[in-house]
């Protein structure tokens, strides 16, 4: 579908609109500004209903009907995720997963809950865009090219191969150091987290592949022909930022890691056509992370 450029700030204002009115961020003004906490399932359903306004947009407006796709994944998305959140999780063998003390108990139970919602994001997607490379669910060009950004120091010439090595180092160290400065654990907890290594490597491993295929893979293969490349990685970081608001680290500056990573790791899979550096080095972070939640599970606050 080609998009006439007279069409497209319209399906840029459209997209950015119903983006940010599903996201996370009214809840956030409602908790932090208003100081009125949404209840759970308004949470995941006042967002469904937002969608469904814009998937009817589509059909009453003809100059955004190439975002029809978009919201028919999104809607999807949303719907997948406040059934899976606050049915599926509340049967009574959930239950019992989820609330077991023991860290790799739960913490596979919750994984499995972000598997679920993957398959049913995968299985829209097979729908809508037909091949697995048209959603990027295939490793990709490991050593692509890469496009020039100063701020980041990557020039004319770089390719991946060589970017997604240092990155990855240098991503890693950064989130090492943030866990150890907010951790502090003794090497006795270190040597005592070992045992939950396997279970650790799995659920990095699950997460990884969940937040790169539903939050970010996705979303790009829906918007990058209708509103373009460049703001097809800003709307998919934008949700993905605000996403992590309540997430670790809280607030503002949750936002804007969490948001520089999907733009990242959205840029990788856009020059590379793939998932594999992008889902490499998420795994890379979840690996640190979920190691230091299991050292919480041995003491609480990992002392």
């Amino acid at each position: 579908m080609t998009v006439e450029s007279s069409n497209r700030k319209y399906l840029i204002i459209v997209a950015w609109v119903f983006l940010l009115l599903a996201s996370l961020l009214p809840t956030v003004f409602m908790n932090e500004v208003l100081h009125r906490p949404v209840e759970e399932g308004l949470r995941y359903s006042i967002p469904v209903v937002v969608i469904l306004a814009g998937l009817v947009l589509t059909f009453i407006w003809r100059a955004v009907r190439p975002l029809r796709q978009f919201f028919v994944l999104f809607v999807v998305f949303a719907a997948a995720q406040g059934i899976v959140y606050t049915q599926v999780d509340k049967m009574s063998f959930y239950r019992l997963w989820l609330n077991n003390p023991s860290f790799s108990v739960w913490m596979l139970a919750e994984q499995s809950l972000h598997l679920l919602v993957t398959l049913i994001v995968v299985a829209t997607l097979f729908v809508l865009r037909k091949h697995a490379r048209a959603f990027f669910l295939v490793k990709g060009d490991m050593n692509a090219p890469a496009e020039p950004v100063k701020w980041l120091g990557i020039k004319e010439g770089d390719h991946w191969g060589s970017l997604g090595r240092i990155f990855s180092i240098i991503i890693s160290l950064g989130t090492i150091t943030f866990l150890m400065v907010a951790g502090s654990p003794s090497l006795d907890m270190l040597v005592r987290v070992l045992p939950y290594l396997p279970v650790v490597l799995i659920a990095a491993v699950s997460n990884a592949f969940y937040e790169e295929v539903s939050w970010k893979a996705s979303f790009l293969s829906v918007l990058e022909e209708p509103v373009g490349k460049q703001q097809a990685l800003w709307l998919m970081a934008a949700y993905f930022g605000i996403g992590h608001f309540y997430g670790v680290p809280y607030g503002i500056i949750g936002v804007i890691m969490a948001g520089f990573m999907g733009w990242f790791l959205g840029k990788s899979m856009l020059e590379t056509r793939g998932l594999g550096w992008a889902w490499f080095i998420h795994f890379l972070q979840d690996v640190w992370i979920f190691l230091f939640l299991a050292i919480g599970s041995i003491i609480p606050g990992g002392g």
